[in-house]
C-alpha cells in the first residue's frame, strides 16, 4: 500500500503534466492536495477506512475517487493517461534544476523540443536566440542544468517544500508524546531559501517514548540511527530529520548551537574567549561552571548581548548590532494588516471569493487586494465577473475590505480592460530590456510582483518601485523575491510586501517562508507595506463593485 509520501508524489506528478498540458486550474488543486497528503499526521489508508478523506484540505470527489484507487490498485489510470499524452522527455526537463513544468511546455509547443537531448542542440543551435524570456544569461542557466542532470542530486530543498512536512513533525511530536517542548533548529529556523535537513529539539522526561512516537511517524521510511539522546531518521522522499532530547536546563544553548550558523557561532565562540568564557551545546561555562543554558536570551546575556533572531545569524555585521543593543525590530506576523495581492483559485466559483474573505477573517486581516483584472507576460488578459467580485464584498461585510486590483505590465491596457474600475494597479515585469523597467507615471501603483530573479535584475525594479511609492512582493516561489533581493531592495529605498497565500492552497505556508524572508533581510515593520494601515485612493480612482 503507498505511503502518505508516495501519494503525495503521484498527486504531484499529475499536476506537473496538467500544467505541460496548458491546463490552468486543475494543477493547483491537485498540488494542494498533494502537500495536505504529505502533512498528515498518521496513514492515508486509516482515513479512508474511516471514510474522512473529504476532511483532508484540498480532497473533493474527484480526487478522493482517485486516492481510493490508488489505495486498491496502487495506480491511477488519470495519471497513466496523462503520461501518454506528455512525450517522456519532456518530464526529464521539468525535473532539471531551476526549470519545471511550465517552462517545459513553452520548450515543446514553441519550438518543437520534446527532450534534454532536443535542448542541447537546439541550443549549440542557436534557436534559442531572440525567444521572448531566454536571453543569455537564462540560457546559461539551462546548460548549468544540463549538465547538472547528470551530477548526484542536490540535497538541499526550497523551504516553501520543507515548511509542512516541518510542521507536521512538529505538530504530532506535540501532540501525541512526552515531551515538554518541540523547536526546529538549523537553516529552516533561520528561514533560509533552502534547507538539507531538520534539526528537531526537544525536551522530555522520557525519551524513549519520545522517540517510539518520532520513529512511528507515517512519514517516516526508516531510522538510521537511535541511541542515547539522538535518533535519525530518514522520511519517504528522502529528507533526514534529526531529533534530539536535550535537558531543560541545556535546552536555550542546544537550540542556539543547532541553528547556526557556523560563521555566527565561529564569531560566538571567539567572543566567548575574549571574556574567559566557553559555549557550546550545552551551556556558557566559566571554568567548569555553567553560568547560561536554559534560555537563548540567557546564553546571548552571559556574552553581553542583545537576543539576536534567528533569521539574522549569518555574521553579517548582527553580533556587533547586539553588542550595541541596537538590533532592528523586525517585522513580525501579528503585524500584517492585508494583502494586496490576492488571485481566487477559480475566478468564476462564488465560493473561491467567499474563501479568501474567510481566510482574512480568520487572521485578522482587515483588506485584500483583489485582482479583479490581469494582463500576462504574452499580453492576454483575464477579468473576474462582477458578480464574483460582489459576492466577496458581501461575504466581507464591515470587516474586511475589498480592493480593486488590476495586474499590468508597463504601458497601455488592452481595449477589453480599459473599463475595469480599479483603486490600484499592480505592476508585472514585462517590456524589459536587459532587466531595466520602461518608466511608468502609474498614479496608484501598488507592487511589483511576479518579479522573481537575482539581486540585480530585482534592483533596478526597487528603484522604480520606491520613486512610485510601491512595494516589492517577498516570498516563495520564482515569482516572488528572496531575502537576498529583498535586503537589496531595502537598500534601494523599496518597501516590501508580505505574501500570505491568501487565495492558494498552502495552508499558511507561504505566509511563514515569506516573513521568514522578510525578517531574513532585515525588514522592520515599517518597511512592509502591508503592516500598515490601507491608505485611501485619490477620489478619482476610487470606486465601488466591479
Amino acid at each position: 500500500m503507498p505511503s502518505n509520501a508516495e501519494a503525495a508524489e503521484v498527486f504531484r506528478r499529475i499536476a506537473d503534466l496538467l500544467d505541460v498540458l496548458g491546463e490552468r486550474f486543475k494543477p493547483e488543486a491537485y498540488r494542494r492536495a498533494a502537500r495536505s497528503l504529505e502533512g498528515l499526521p498518521e496513514s492515508l489508508a486509516h482515513f479512508a477506512e474511516r471514510n474522512e478523506l473529504r476532511s483532508i484540505p484540498g480532497v473533493g470527489e474527484a480526487i478522493e475517487e482517485k486516492i481510493r484507487e490508488l489505495l486498491s490498485t496502487g495506480k491511477v489510470h488519470y495519471l497513466e493517461r496523462l503520461e501518454r499524452e506528455v512525450p517522456p522527455g519532456l518530464v526529464e526537463i521539468m525535473r532539471l534544476p531551476g526549470l519545471g513544468p511550465k517552462t517545459a511546455r513553452r520548450f515543446w509547443v514553441e519550438l518543437g523540443i520534446e527532450g534534454p537531448a532536443e535542448l542541447r542542440d537546439a541550443i549549440a543551435a542557436g534557436r534559442l536566440s531572440g525567444v521572448k524570456g531566454f536571453g543569455d544569461r537564462k540560457v546559461e542557466q539551462i546548460q548549468e542544468a544540463l549538465g547538472a542532470a547528470t551530477a548526484p542530486p542536490s540535497a538541499r530543498r526550497p523551504i516553501e517544500e520543507v515548511y509542512p512536512v516541518a510542521r507536521a513533525v512538529v505538530t504530532a511530536l506535540r501532540a501525541q508524546s512526552p515531551a515538554d517542548r518541540v523547536e526546529v533548529a538549523g537553516s529552516f529556523r533561520r528561514a533560509r531559501e533552502t534547507v538539507g535537513d531538520l534539526d528537531v529539539l526537544v525536551t522530555s522526561s522520557d525519551p524513549e517514548k519520545v522517540f517510539d512516537v518520532f520513529s512511528g511517524l507515517p512519514q517516516v521510511a526508516s531510522v538510521r540511527l537511535r541511541g542515547g539522546t539522538k535518533e535519525t531518521v530518514l522520511l519517504h522522499g528522502g529528507l533526514q530529520v534529526d531529533l534530539r532530547v536535550v535537558e531543560p536546563d541545556q535546552f536555550g544553548a542546544a537550540l542556539q548551537y543547532f541553528t547556526g550558523s557556523k560563521d555566527h557561532n565561529v564569531h560566538l565562540r571567539s567572543l566567548a574567549r575574549e571574556q574567559g568564557l566557553k559555549v557550546n551545546e550545552y551551556g556558557v561555562f566559566r571554568d567548569d561552571q555553567r553560568v547560561a543554558g536554559a534560555t537563548e536570551e540567557e546564553v546571548y546575556a552571559a556574552l553581553g548581548l542583545a537576543w539576536i533572531p534567528p533569521e539574522l545569524r549569518e555574521d553579517r555585521g548582527e553580533i556587533d548590532l547586539a553588542r550595541a543593543k541596537n538590533l532592528p525590530k523586525l517585522i513580525e506576523a501579528g503585524d500584517l494588516r492585508g494583502d494586496p495581492h490576492v488571485h481566487l483559485e477559480d475566478p468564476n466559483d462564488p465560493r473561491a471569493a467567499e474563501r479568501v474573505v474567510v481566510a482574512a477573517q480568520a487572521r485578522g486581516l482587515s483588506y485584500l487586494g483583489l485582482v479583479v483584472a490581469s494582463v500576462d507576460e504574452n499580453g492576454r488578459s483575464e477579468r473576474v465577473d462582477r458578480r464574483i467580485v460582489e459576492a466577496a464584498r458581501r461575504a466581507a461585510g464591515d470587516s474586511v475590505r475589498i480592493v480593486n486590483v488590476v495586474e499590468r505590465g508597463p504601458g497601455p491596457l488592452p481595449p477589453g480592460l480599459r473599463d475595469v474600475p480599479a483603486d490600484r494597479t499592480i505592476l508585472r515585469p514585462v517590456g524589459t530590456e536587459k532587466g531595466i523597467p520602461k518608466t511608468t507615471t502609474e498614479p496608484e501603483a501598488w507592487l511589483v510582483a511576479h518579479l522573481g530573479g537575482p539581486v540585480e535584475f530585482v534592483r533596478p525594479w526597487a528603484t522604480l518601485a520606491a520613486s512610485l511609492g510601491a512595494a516589492l512582493e517577498v516570498g516563495p516561489g520564482a515569482e516572488r523575491i528572496d531575502s537576498a533581493a529583498a535586503r537589496s531592495a531595502l537598500e534601494a529605498g523599496a518597501r516590501l510586501s508580505i505574501s500570505t497565500g491568501i487565495g492558494g492552497s498552502d495552508e499558511g505556508a507561504t505566509e511563514a517562508v515569506a516573513l521568514g524572508f522578510a525578517r531574513r533581510a532585515g525588514a522592520t515593520r515599517e518597511q512592509v507595506m502591508n503592516a500598515a494601515s490601507l491608505r485611501q485612493p485619490t477620489a478619482s480612482r476610487r470606486t465601488k463593485a466591479h
